[in-house]
C-alpha cells in the first residue's frame, strides 16, 4: 500500500458508487490505476481497475473494459472473478473484481529462478483456467508473468488475472492497443503480430511465461518492428531447460499454430501424467501416535468410574431412561455454522445445522413457504455453535423475501450471506434487492448478493430482429444462428460496421434492454458514410484465407494497426494461399471523398486471374496493389498514396476473389461510390453465387 500521490484517480476512503471503499494504491499505468477496496456491505475485499480521465471517454478504452467485465461469465478458481464495470459521478469507467494475495510470476522471477516442478503445478493450474475462457470464446490475448499471482505464494493457487489489454503495469513493458495487435512483443504469438489472436495464442504465451520465469528474465524478441518479425518465425532458445519443462515450453510456443497443442485440454492431460507422484519418492502424512502409558495413567481413574456408572445404571434401566445419551451422543459443536438452500430446474434443497429441533422445523417451514417443497426431515441436524440467538429469526425472515423467485441459492456461513439469484424482470431484480438490503440492515448481517435477470432462453432470431433497424452499413451479424440460443450468462457478440459511434451506442442499448443479464459485445467498425454506402451492396461472404497486409514504404515494415500520419506512405498487399487457383482478383480503393480507385486490374495489369499475378513466398502469394514512392521512381509499380491534409479519414481497401470476371472484365480507374455500388448490384443479381470471398480492411489516415 502507497500513500496518495497527486496523480490518483481516487483517494483513500473515497466511496465508490455507495459500495466500495478505496483502501490503498495497487498499481499505477500509463492508462489508470488499480485499487485495493473493500465491498462495505458484503466486507468482501476487491481490486478495482480504474481508467484515467482522458481514456474514460475513450471508445476504444471503454470496450476493452467491457471486454473484460465479460470474464465474470467464467467460473474457476485459476481465474479472476469479475463483478462489475462502472461508471462514477465524475466520470471515471472502473472494473471490479476479485483481489488476489500474492505476488506475481513477474515479482518471483526478478527475485530467484523459479524451479521445474512449481512452474510445472503453476503451468496446470493456468492451462485449467485457460479450458475455463477459452470455452466461453474468451482468449487472453496478453498472457505474461505480469497477470499469473500466486495467490498466498503458492504455486497450486496460480490465477490468470487482467483479461483486458487497456493498461501496463509493468515497468519496461511494452503493451499496445489498437486495431490490429495487443499484448506484449515478449510473450505474443507470431499470428498476433499480424493481427491474429487464438486460443492457441495464448498457450504460446504461457511457453514463453514458464521459459522467462525459469531464466529469470524476459526474453529478447528484437529492437525494432522488423527484428521482432524475423525473431518470432524462429523457436524459442530452451537450450539448458531441463526435462520435462523444456518439451513442455517447445510444444507451447512452437512459432507454427499446428504445432502447438490442439487445446488447453491437451496441456492439462499432458501434465496431469507428467505430475503424478513417483513411487517411492512421494511424501506420506504420519499421523500422531498416542502414548499408552500416559493414557493409561491421566485417564485410568474416569474409565474405571464410567465401568462402574455403567454397570450399576444397566441394572437400575438407567441406561433404557436415556440418562447416559449426553455422555454417549454428545451435540457436535460445528464452527464455523453453516447453512445452504437453493431453488433451481432440478428442485430445492436445504441443508445444514440448527440450535435445536424446534430451530430446524421453523427454518424447515419458510424454506418450504419460499421454495414449495418439503426438507427432509434429517436436512438441518442440531448442533452447537450458532452465532448468536436471532440467527434463526433471521434466516427465516431470509427466506420469506426468496418467494417468487425463479431461481436462486444461498451459503449462510455464521453472520454472513452469499446469495445469487434470477429474477424475471428489471423490476422484480430492483425490489428484491431493496428487499434484502433492508433485511441487511436490520438483522446486522452481512450479504454478498448477485442477482441475473432476464429471459433464461434468448432465441438468436429475437437479437436478429433487434439488430436489423440497425444495419445501415451493412448486415450486423449476432455470433450465434436464428436457432440457437443464448443462456443467462452468455455474451452476446455483435460484429460488422455502423457510420457513426451514436448508432452503436443506440444498439447497445437496444440489446442491453431485451437480453437481460447477458454481456453485449459490439465488436464493430465505424466507417463514414460513403464506405457503409458500399458495405449494404456486398454479398454476406467471408474473407476465407485472404488477407490485406499494410507497411510502410519507407522502411518497408509491417504496419499492425492501420493507422498512418501525415506524410507516410502507405503499401498494401494482398495475401492469398499459393494453392487457390481458378479464380480472379479485384481490388478497389473506396475512398472517403466519395470516390473508388479500382487497383486491380489496372492500365499495367489487365490480367486479374489470381494465379498470374503477385510472387509466391513461403506458400504465400503476395500481390502488390499499392506501393512504395521508392517502387514508382523505379517503374515497378503503378499506384502509389502519401497521406496529406485531403486524404485524412478512413478508407477502405477491397479484395474480391470471384469464380469470373467481374464488371466485364474492367472498371474505370475512377468512378463514385454511388457508382461502384450500382455496378456491384449489377453483378450479384447477375451471378449470386460468383463472389466467393471479400477481404477489407481500413486505412485509417490521421494528422
Amino acid at each position: 500500500m502507497i500513500d496518495r500521490l497527486p496523480g490518483d484517480i481516487f483517494r483513500q476512503g473515497q466511496v465508490l458508487n455507495h459500495t466500495y471503499e478505496i483502501e490503498g494504491v495497487l498499481g499505477r499505468g500509463g492508462t489508470g490505476e488499480v485499487y485495493r477496496a473493500r465491498n462495505q456491505i458484503s466486507g468482501r475485499v476487491v481490486a478495482i481497475k480504474a481508467l484515467n480521465a482522458q481514456f474514460s471517454g475513450n471508445d476504444d478504452y471503454i470496450g476493452l473494459m467491457r471486454r473484460e467485465e465479460q470474464m465474470r461469465d467464467v467460473l474457476n478458481d485459476a481465474v479472476v472473478r469479475y463483478t462489475e464495470c462502472s461508471r462514477t459521478e465524475q466520470g471515471h469507467v472502473f472494473l471490479v473484481m476479485d483481489f488476489i494475495d500474492g505476488p506475481s510470476m513477474n515479482d518471483l522471477m526478478m527475485r530467484r529462478r523459479m524451479d521445474v516442478r512449481e512452474l510445472m503445478i503453476i503451468a496446470h493450474r493456468v492451462a485449467e483456467g485457460l479450458v475455463a475462457a477459452h470455452a466461453r470464446g474468451i482468449v487472453h490475448r496478453d498472457l505474461s508473468p505480469d497477470n499469473v499471482v500466486l495467490r498466498d505464494g503458492a504455486p497450486e493457487k496460480a490465477t490468470i488475472i487482467d483479461f483486458g489489454i487497456a493498461k501496463d503495469m509493468s515497468t519496461g513493458a511494452r503493451t499496445i492497443v489498437g486495431n490490429e495487435f495487443a499484448g506484449k512483443y515478449e510473450y505474443a504469438a507470431p499470428e498476433q503480430l499480424e493481427g491474429r489472436a487464438e486460443k492457441r495464442s495464448d498457450l504460446y504465451a504461457l511457453g514463453a511465461t514458464l521459459l522467462a520465469a525459469y531464466r529469470g528474465q524476459v526474453p529478447f524478441s528484437g529492437s525494432t518492428p522488423g527484428e521482432i518479425v524475423r525473431r518470432k518465425q524462429s523457436k524459442l532458445d530452451t537450450e539448458g531447460v531441463p526435462e520435462p519443462l523444456k518439451g513442455l515450453v517447445d510444444w507451447l510456443a512452437a512459432p507454427a499454430i499446428a504445432d502447438r497443442p490442439a487445446s488447453a485440454e491437451a496441456v492439462v492431460a499432458r501434465l496431469n501424467q507428467a505430475l503424478q507422484p513417483v513411487s517411492g519418492r512421494g511424501k506420506r502424512q504420519v499421523l500422531p501416535t498416542v502414548d499408552a502409558g500416559s493414557t493409561r495413567k491421566g485417564r485410568g481413574g474416569t474409565f474405571a468410574l464410567l465401568v462402574v456408572l455403567l454397570l450399576g445404571l444397566a441394572g437400575g434401566g438407567g441406561w433404557y431412561a436415556g440418562i447416559l445419551d449426553p455422555w454417549l451422543n454428545p451435540v457436535p459443536v460445528v464452527s464455523p455454522y453453516r447453512l445452504t438452500a437453493s431453488l433451481g430446474p432440478d428442485g430445492a434443497v436445504l441443508s445444514g445445522n440448527a440450535p435445536d429441533v424446534e430451530a430446524a422445523q421453523r427454518l424447515g417451514l419458510a424454506f418450504t413457504a419460499a421454495t414449495g417443497v418439503t426438507p427432509p426431515e434429517d436436512a438441518l441436524p442440531v448442533a452447537q455453535g450458532v452465532p448468536d440467538d436471532r440467527w434463526v429469526d433471521n434466516i427465516a425472515e431470509l427466506f420469506g423475501l426468496m418467494q417468487g423467485l425463479p431461481d436462486w441459492s444461498m451459503t449462510v456461513t455464521d453472520n454472513a450471506v452469499e446469495f445469487t439469484g434470477h429474477a424475471n424482470t428489471r423490476e422484480q431484480l430492483d425490489q428484491k434487492q431493496e428487499a434484502i438490503r433492508g433485511w441487511s440492515n436490520r438483522s446486522g448481517m452481512k450479504i454478498d448478493i448477485r442477482f441475473i435477470f432476464g429471459p433464461l432462453k434468448l432465441q438468436g432470431q429475437a437479437v436478429l430482429d433487434a439488430l436489423s433497424p440497425f444495419a445501415t452499413c451493412g448486415p450486423l451479424a449476432p455470433d450465434r444462428g436464428p436457432l440457437q440460443v443464448y443462456d443467462i450468462g452468455d455474451t452476446v457478440i455483435v460484429t460488422g460496421a455502423l457510420d457513426s459511434v451514436e448508432a452503436r451506442d443506440a444498439v447497445q442499448a437496444a440489446l442491453d434492454t431485451m437480453v437481460g443479464d447477458r454481456t453485449v459485445r459490439i465488436d464493430v467498425t465505424i466507417l463514414n458514410a460513403d464506405l457503409c454506402t458500399v458495405r449494404k451492396i456486398l454479398p454476406p461472404v467471408g474473407a476465407g484465407d485472404t488477407m490485406i497486409w499494410f507497411g510502410d514504404g519507407a522502411t518497408g515494415v509491417v504496419n499492425l494497426s492501420g493507422i498512418y500520419h501525415a506524410g507516410d506512405n502507405p503499401v498494401v498487399e494482398v495475401l492469398v494461399p499459393a494453392g487457390m487457383t481458378g479464380l480472379s482478383l479485384w481490388v478497389l480503393v473506396v475512398d472517403n471523398t466519395n470516390q473508388v480507385f479500382s487497383l486491380l486490374p489496372n492500365e499495367k495489369q489487365a490480367g486479374h486471374d489470381i494465379q498470374s499475378l503477385g510472387t509466391v513466398v513461403d506458400g504465400i502469394r503476395r500481390v502488390r496493389v499499392l506501393h512504395s514512392m521508392a517502387d514508382i521512381d523505379a517503374g515497378r509499380g503503378l499506384y502509389s498514396i502519401t497521406v496529406n491534409t485531403d486524404s485524412f479519414g478512413k478508407s477502405e481497401i477491397l479484395a474480391i476473389l470471384s469464380k469470373h470476371s467481374l464488371f466485364e472484365g474492367r472498371l474505370p480507374e475512377t468512378l463514385s461510390v454511388g457508382g461502384l455500388a450500382d455496378e456491384l448490384k449489377d453483378e450479384i443479381t447477375k451471378d449470386p453465387g460468383n463472389i466467393v470471398s471479400i477481404a477489407s480492411r481500413v486505412i485509417d489516415a490521421r494528422p
